[in-house]
């Protein structure tokens, strides 16, 4: 498993309601492509770009694009977030 978890911060926030963006935590040695193809396998919504960014902690943080305008508020929406 690729993705281990949304990240969820109040600049996370401002991200999703301003720009349709999620920040996940991903695994180390995940790739932009392999991280776009588990999240529209678990989600069902198309991404549009990958960002990716080491923390100061050392872990990966993906930042994730939609297609759909109102795809990020579901997302979090159907894990219990928002």
């Amino acid at each position: 498993m690729v993705l281990k978890h949304p990240f969820v911060t109040e600049k996370a926030m401002m991200m999703l309601e301003n720009q349709n963006k999620i920040q996940f935590l991903v695994d180390n040695t995940a790739d932009k492509t392999g991280i776009k193809r588990e999240i529209e396998k678990l989600f069902g919504q198309k991404v549009t770009s990958v960002r990716t960014v080491m923390t100061t902690h050392g872990e990966k943080k993906a930042i994730v694009s939609f297609e759909n305008e109102k795809a990020a508020e579901e997302i979090l929406s159907r894990l219990g977030i928002m």
